[in-house]
């Protein structure tokens, strides 16, 4: 198959996971019908955010992780169809052969990077894995190492730091294995022990520690109590679940939102040396009519007290920005409801009323 085509076939199973902790890559295996990522990139999380090609983000539960083999497995969203990939042979890997990685580095979704196998199996923390030479970087976690067959032969799960394409890859073998092991329990939220390497259900879990050989399970008891906010960051979450947002969905880190008005998305974040921001970048300066948009835009700001108009780089930005000592509920709730109730309100008047261009959408 021809670079290009075994790319553009993996789009469809190529998944962007997020929670309040980071982003990574999964894909999805339809055999098994289950999402494939890595255990770091869902570390103490019950639930993740998944997006893809043929679906939009939806929050599902994290059903499996085994931090041996650093995998995890994910719910799939119900009624998506997606197209069956093959795992290649472990023992057909060579050096030498030429990979390609698939993710979503630093959240830039679909990149591919071509490279070689340096080495086939390099032993590292008592496990071999695929050293590669193509470039992955943080967002690739769990994405799909594939073969000029088509075929998927590794899960890229780390680098070097400090490296130069120094990235290693897991060998479908130890993932055929964990798969393996977990089919029969398909649906129930487990984990693989790190001490004993038994398969240890919630339900059968005796406090926090392993029912087979007494082993503290770190993991399992941070997953069950989940991500919880605190001080302005709760704050800012009880706000947006006034205004009927859903908060799981919308975050996008520990201190970071975002969050859909109309056609417009807004970017909440919370700086903890000192203040909350609000930023919709709305539409783009017209070639005509400027003077008469900037002169609007003034006129607006005098008649606000939390947003305010601003631009940059040629874009139109409504923005809210607050100290956190004069942060609480309802200064909060004034500000984002404004903000968030504005922002395509003013989009389409500009483009409208002014010629404005509207604002660059990313391509899914």
């Amino acid at each position: 198959m021809h670079v290009n085509e075994i790319i553009k076939s993996f789009h469809p199973i190529i998944i962007q996971i997020a929670n309040p902790y980071g982003i990574g890559t999964g894909f999805y295996l339809r055999n098994y019908d289950l999402i494939i990522t890595n255990e770091h990139v869902i570390r103490g999380s019950k639930d993740v955010i998944i997006s893809g090609k043929n679906f939009q983000k939806v929050l599902s539960p994290v059903l499996f992780s085994d931090s041996k083999y650093d995998l995890a497995f994910i719910q799939p969203p119900e009624n998506v169809e997606f197209p069956e990939k093959n795992l290649g042979k472990p023992e057909t890997v060579k050096d030498g052969d030429i990979v390609i990685a698939i993710g979503h580095p630093y959240g830039l979704n679909y990149t591919a990077t071509e490279g070689i196998v340096s080495k086939a199996r390099r032993l590292y923390n008592n496990l071999n894995y695929i050293q590669i030479d193509a470039a992955i970087n943080p967002g690739n976690s769990g994405g799909p190492l594939v073969n000029m067959k088509g075929e998927i032969i590794g899960v890229n799960t780390f680098i070097i730091a400090g490296g130069t394409n120094l990235g290693f890859a897991l060998p479908v073998n130890y993932l055929i294995e964990s798969l393996e092991d977990y089919k029969p329990f398909k649906g129930k939220s487990a984990l693989r022990c790190s001490s004993c390497s038994n398969i240890i259900f919630e339900e059968n879990l005796q406090d926090k520690y392993c029912p087979e050989c007494g082993a503290e399970l770190e993991d399992f008891e941070q997953k069950k109590e989940g991500f919880q906010p605190k001080g302005a960051a709760a704050t800012i979450e009880k706000i947006l679940e006034k205004l009927g947002k859903d908060v799981k969905l919308a975050r996008s880190g520990p201190n970071r939102w975002v969050v859909e008005a109309g056609s417009i998305k807004v970017y909440i974040n919370y700086n903890e040396n000192g203040f909350i921001t609000g930023d919709a970048f709305i539409c783009r300066l017209p070639k005509q009519k400027i003077a008469e948009l900037y002169e609007f835009l003034l006129r607006e700001n005098n008649k606000f007290e939390f947003i305010n108009f601003s631009i940059f780089n040629q874009t139109v930005i409504l923005s809210t920005i607050i100290y956190d000592q004069y942060f609480d509920f309802e200064t909060g709730y004034e500000a984002f409801s404004s903000l968030i109730e504005k922002a395509d309100y003013y989009d389409d008047y500009l483009i409208n009323t002014f010629g404005a261009t509207p604002g660059i959408i990313e391509e899914q």
